[in-house]
C-alpha cells in the first residue's frame, strides 16, 4: 500500500521549515511522497490580507520543485470554501482507497485534536504525524494514535516572512530562492500591506 503523507496549511509563503517538516516525516517515517496542500480558507485563521490561491498554489510549486517526492495538491483550493480537514479526507479516501495517508500536524495542534470536526471519523481515515514540540502540551486523549516525529526545530514562520518583507528586510535562507524572487516581483507582503 502506498503511504503518502500530507502537509497542509496557508503556505503564505511557504519557507524553509515547511520543507524541512516534509522531508524529516518523509524519511523517519519511509513515505513514497508528501503532498503539500494550500486550503483555500482554513478554519483557524482568520486574516482578511491571504494572498491568493493562485499566488499560494505558485509559491509551493517553486518551493518543491527540486524533490521528487514532493508534489502539490490543488484539493482544498478546488474545492473553495473552509477547509475542514474531515471533507478533505473523505474525499481522499474516496479517490484513492489503496493509499494509507499520513496527515502531518504541528506540535501545537496535538492538544487541540478534539476540537476537530468529526474528529473519531478522521481518525479511521488518516494517521496522524505530530512533531514533537516541549513548548506545547501533547496531552489528548487521542495521544495513542498519533505518530510523534522528532524534527529539528527551526524558528521560521510565514507571518515572520511576511512581516521581515514589509518592514524591507531580507528573507534569503528563510525561503527558497525561487519563492522570494516571485513575492520580489509580485511585491507580496509590501509596505502598507497589513501583515
Amino acid at each position: 500500500m502506498k503511504k503518502i503523507g500530507i502537509l497542509g496549511g496557508t503556505f503564505d509563503p511557504p519557507h524553509l521549515g515547511h520543507l524541512l517538516i516534509a522531508e524529516e516525516v518523509r524519511s523517519q517515517l519511509t513515505l513514497d511522497e508528501i503532498w503539500f496542500m494550500p486550503s483555500y480558507i482554513p478554519p483557524h485563521k482568520n486574516r482578511h490580507d491571504l494572498s491568493s490561491s493562485v499566488e499560494r498554489k505558485t509559491m509551493v510549486e517553486l518551493a518543491i520543485k527540486d524533490n521528487g517526492y514532493f508534489s502539490l495538491s490543488t484539493l482544498e483550493i478546488e474545492r473553495k470554501g473552509r477547509s475542514y480537514t474531515i471533507d478533505t479526507m473523505k474525499q481522499l479516501k474516496a479517490q484513492y482507497a489503496d493509499v494509507a495517508f499520513y496527515f502531518i500536524i504541528g506540535g501545537d495542534m496535538i492538544g487541540q485534536l478534539h476540537t476537530w470536526v468529526e474528529i473519531e471519523y478522521l481518525l479511521g481515515l488518516v494517521t496522524f504525524v505530530g512533531l514533537k514540540r516541549p513548548q506545547f502540551d501533547h496531552n489528548t486523549p487521542y495521544k495513542n494514535q498519533i505518530i510523534e516525529v522528532d524534527v529539528p526545530q527551526v524558528d521560521i514562520s510565514s507571518s515572520l516572512i511576511r512581516q521581515r518583507v514589509s518592514r524591507g528586510e531580507s528573507i534569503r535562507y528563510l525561503v527558497p530562492d525561487p519563492v522570494g524572487t516571485f513575492i520580489r516581483e509580485r511585491g507580496l507582503y509590501g509596505e502598507g500591506r497589513s501583515t
